[in-house]
């Protein structure tokens, strides 16, 4: 599928079929979507590979302690530690690219981020056996994946045409789960390697992706919505000329230039604003942050992640020989396609469909597979010569719940939050919004990877019915609280926050910010770029067949 910015300056002005199609011919720009969806990927990367090489002979022997046995082994503890550092700075991160973002720019800032990241990985690759430099190591790469994480959906929210922007989002979050099965699959090619090529290699191809990340941005423009708000309004022209193919003083640019400074206008009346902004009662900011927060914590409770880190442990209860790489491996493929439909669905569906849809099928997924499990699964560490008939039955049901409730996650949990974080927000307190949202999935993943292990080992499969009650509650949640943001700009979003339409109407709202600027033909402009709109959709959509 190739998507390009070429004709797609801004969400106010989109393209007429004859643009689309020219699009499609510039490599460049193909280029330029590439790289502007890539740290998905190196986020991903980082996330999956450590899990391999936790239980990698050499990685135990350099790292773990010796046991009464005379033999290395990589106890909990310090297994916790490695692992619960990187959430650590991705927390911090988070929090920390909203001033970075704001000061230096969002171009600027996932440079200094990226570049932050390569060196956390760099020590990560040069540790002999300390692991306090491993640990260090990872809580600075850590801070990167953590910024990655809120500032490359504020940025891709800001320049993506609004008939295309849910799409160019969940390419982000395909990105992610393409980064974490790529991992896996380099930890499976590299685990039977007898020295330390064999976690060196997956982990060190880390900086490999974070140099192209650096080198691949400084080719991609600045956000026009941020050159106009820090007052750089030729630098502005300058980029959406370039991004629309035209010169700086045609038409074209003028009216966006003019747009965009009269939504930001609106959307900003009162100031620039600091964290506790974003909790005010100003344009309903208090509940766009903490509609943000909540999809975030309610995606981390969805069960997805228990399957990640325990899947192994289910799959050997049902009677599988598999090693616990291919185990991965197999579960990051499931992930890779269901996130392909949601590039169609998140536009056509839209995002409130979605997380209904995803959290019904994933809560019946999650009660089946926990009540399954937890009445016909054999006890933890069972011999395969013993496991009955039953058992072996009762895991092959559970394996395929396991599998549908990830696909269903992909699908629609995955991306649609991260959608919906990118767009919600007016400009003066995006990056601090974002950053909020950002660190309340890091927090809870922390959380969840701590206690998780510990309650699973009391209630075992039964705390499904965990993630299921949190399910039915993202189900209420939604419908009562989120609004569809399809197919709307990001100050047509703010004027639909403003005009308090209840969500469940929301679908059918329709925006009218302009009108106050062009009273006489604000209506035929809304109609014209809708029409627009759809021509750009339509041939999107062609093209994704070929």
């Amino acid at each position: 599928m190739r998507i390009s910015l070429r004709g797609f300056a801004t969400s106010l002005r989109l393209p007429s079929s004859k643009d689309v199609r020219y699009s499609y011919q510039q490599k460049s720009d193909i280029a330029r979507h590439f790289y502007c969806i890539r740290a998905g990927f190196l986020f991903g990367y980082d996330i999956g590979v450590i899990s391999g090489c936790l239980i990698m002979p050499d990685f135990v022997r350099r790292f773990g302690e010796i046991g009464s046995d005379g033999q290395p082994f990589l106890s909990s503890s310090r297994q916790s530690i490695i692992t619960s550092l990187l959430s650590a700075g991705t927390f911090v991160g988070a929090l920390a690219q909203a001033f970075t973002a704001d000061r230096f720019g969002r171009k600027g800032s996932i440079f200094i981020w990226s570049t932050i990241f390569t060196i956390g990985t760099l020590i990560q690759t040069a540790t002999d056996t300390s692991i306090v430099q491993i640990t260090v190591g990872r809580f600075i790469a850590g801070l990167g994946v953590g910024a990655m994480s809120a500032i490359v959906p504020l940025y891709n929210g800001e320049t993506a045409p609004k008939a295309i922007r849910g799409v160019i989002l969940v390419m982000y979050q395909l990105q992610i789960i393409m980064g974490i099965f790529l991992s896996y699959i380099i930890d499976l090619g590299t685990h039977s390697i007898k020295n330390s090529a064999s976690w060196r290699i997956p982990v060190g191809l880390q900086m490999l992706w974070g140099l192209i990340l650096m080198s691949g941005i400084l080719f991609l423009p600045e956000s026009p919505r941020h050159l106009l708000y820090t007052g750089r309004e030729e630098q502005a022209r300058g980029d959406i000329a370039e991004l629309n193919g035209v010169r700086i003083d045609d038409s074209l640019v003028e009216n966006v230039v003019e747009e965009l400074k009269f939504g930001i206008a609106a959307e900003n009346e009162g100031g620039k604003a600091g964290w506790l902004e974003c909790f005010s009662t100003r344009n309903m900011l208090w509940k766009r942050t903490i509609n943000g927060m909540m999809l975030q914590f309610i995606q981390q409770l969805n069960g997805q992640n228990f399957y990640y880190y325990y899947g192994d442990t289910f799959f050997q209860s049902a009677g599988t020989e598999l090693s616990p790489y291919v185990i991965q491996t197999i579960l990051g493929a499931v992930s890779v396609v269901g996130t392909i439909p949601a590039l169609y669905l998140i536009e056509t569906w839209g995002r409130r469909r979605s997380l209904l849809t995803g959290a019904v099928l994933e809560a019946i997924c999650a009660i089946i597979a926990g009540l399954v499990g937890h009445f016909t699964l054999a006890p933890n560490n069972t011999p395969q010569s013993q496991l009955t008939s039953r058992n072996k039955s009762g895991g092959d049901t559970l394996i395929a719940f396991a599998v549908l409730h990830l696909f269903s996650y992909s699908m629609f949990w995955g991306p649609t939050p991260w959608v919906y974080l990118g767009e919600s927000f007016p400009l003066r307190v995006r990056p601090r919004a974002i950053a909020l949202g950002s660190a309340t999935n890091w927090l809870w993943n922390f959380l969840l990877s701590f206690f998780a292990p510990r309650i699973a080992a009391r209630i075992g499969p039964l705390i499904l019915l965990i993630f299921f009650g949190m399910l039915l509650f993202g189900v209420v949640y939604v419908y009562l609280f989120i609004p569809e943001t399809k197919g709307l700009s990001l100050e047509e979003v703010d004027e639909l926050y403003r005009t308090g339409v209840k969500p469940w109407h929301s679908s059918g709202w329709k925006p009218h910010l302009y009108d106050a600027q062009q009273p006489h033909a604000g209506m035929q402009r809304r109609d014209s770029i809708r029409k627009e709109d759809e021509k750009a959709r339509s041939v999107v959509e062609e093209h994704s067949k070929e």
